[in-house]
């Protein structure tokens, strides 16, 4: 079965990773600029500083993407670019880099897809408790209505946020991420308050882009017990609802997963949090942004009851990240939120893998056989769900560039399109070349 002709294929970036200019024309600091320049934090040191050189080569990158035949163009706006003080005064400079930007997207015939927050919170709000601080509904609010106004009048398909389950765990709990923090109860104060974060800013979008399609980006992962043991089926279980279903029962229910919201206020994680008001979350959306990457296997550890692990069988084909390859996984989680949820059309919002590439390029087009294969697979398993009913209607790579990978640095490579960090120079892959052929003919 063709993907439809309207079908919308693109590629995904974030700020961050790909602008540099990290404190020019007025931008502030962001979290990731505060843990990238903290030792030990990101390895080798690196830091978000240039990056792609975005922030000066956006006409040279829109080129790009228009010669690959994309239809669109996911982009996120840098927080502390447009509002460095967090709120209050509106730096000009930064807005006035997300016009030309769209701008420039839309003579290229180009759809601009915009997401609201990816990852970069203003350092000034995080001191003042960031994403623990139920003020952040207020703050983001505020942020989203100056952005939209600015551009709602041509941007149309709008992101609220980017993976909150990242920005709360890793955050806040796990700590692999900015900012760095290792406290559960603060973890779920903040995954909490992505959610009514997200819920008050869909109608400021819809009042100042009026016909815009509003969402989220959520990233989904099975969680697959290793036997049918049943602890592992109840670890896996639990993991479901920590990784999926608080995100997704809160988006569309209006509620938490009861059983984990059991097993929080029991070990008094909840506790002095106000959750009754996520009633209020499940605001009706025009489309449900999934970033899926890998499936978990799930394994209790005898030794320590409670605790699981993560075994792979030997021989399970992985990514540079140590992700399994398993398209399969993407096409059931898809037709699982379709059974379970009946959601709005879904768009694969990500979804890429990194490979063992070499730092410099010669030529006009690098080799990349795995990730071709590695597209290949899962773009087949978003045929057969979009087959099996799944409202499937667009693909989004990760990632157009390669680019700053966050905690990894510069040691892994997800772009279609290579980059030089010395350089600056742009190598199309074999990959992209083949995301082309796929577009143009829309079948595999």
């Amino acid at each position: 079965m063709p993907f439809p002709s309207n079908f919308m294929w693109g590629a995904a970036t974030a700020s961050y990773q790909i602008e540099g200019a990290a404190l020019e024309d007025g931008r502030s600091e962001c979290i990731w600029t505060r843990f990238s320049h903290t030792p030990g934090k990101v390895k080798n040191g690196d830091t978000g500083d240039v990056a792609c050189d975005h922030y000066h080569r956006y006409p040279q990158d829109i080129e790009l993407i228009q010669s690959l035949g994309l239809r669109g163009y996911r982009f996120s706006v840098a927080w502390p670019r447009v509002l460095p003080g967090g709120t209050g005064a509106v730096n000009a400079a930064g807005l006035d880099f997300y016009d030309r930007l769209v701008d420039g997207l839309l003579a290229a015939g180009i759809m601009p897809a915009a997401t609201l927050y990816h990852w970069d919170l203003p350092q000034v709000l995080e001191d003042r408790g960031g994403w623990t601080n139920v003020q952040i509904v207020d703050w983001f609010s505020e942020y989203t209505d100056v952005v939209t106004k600015r551009l709602g009048d041509r941007v149309k398909f709008w992101l609220t946020l980017n993976e909150p389950w990242c920005t709360a765990f890793l955050g806040y709990f796990i700590g692999r991420h900015a900012p760095g923090i290792t406290d559960e109860r603060l973890a779920y104060r903040a995954a909490h308050h992505t959610m009514l974060a997200h819920a008050a800013a869909v109608p400021i979008i819809r009042a100042n882009s009026p016909g815009a399609q509003v969402g989220i980006a959520l990233n989904l992962a099975p969680q697959t017990p290793a036997t049918d043991h049943p602890e592992d089926v109840r670890l896996a279980h639990r993991a479901d609802a920590f990784q999926n279903r608080w995100f997704l029962d809160a988006v569309f229910k209006g509620s938490y997963p009861a059983d984990l919201v059991e097993d929080l206020q029991a070990r008094g994680i909840l506790d002095g949090l106000e959750i009754g008001n996520v009633s209020g979350v499940n605001v009706p959306l025009d489309f449900l942004g999934v970033n899926y990457y890998m499936r978990f296997f799930i394994a209790h550890d005898p030794n320590q009851p409670g605790k699981t692990t993560n075994p792979f069988p030997p021989g399970t084909p992985m990514t540079a990240m140590d992700w399994e390859i398993y398209p399969q996984g993407m096409a059931d989680m898809l037709l699982r939120v379709t059974r379970e949820y009946n959601p709005p059309p879904m768009y694969i919002t990500e979804n890429g893998a990194a490979f063992a590439e070499p730092d410099h390029v010669e030529g006009d087009v690098l080799e990349d056989p795995l990730r071709v294969d590695f597209l290949r697979g899962y773009f087949a398993a978003a045929e057969a769900a979009i087959a099996q009913g799944a409202p499937l209607r667009g693909y989004f790579v990760w990632s157009l560039l390669d680019n700053f990978e966050w905690a990894e640095g510069y040691t892994k490579r997800f772009g279609v399109v290579h980059v030089d960090f010395e350089t600056q120079k742009r190598t199309p892959k074999r990959s992209a070349h083949y995301l082309r052929d796929v577009i143009r003919s829309g079948t595999l």
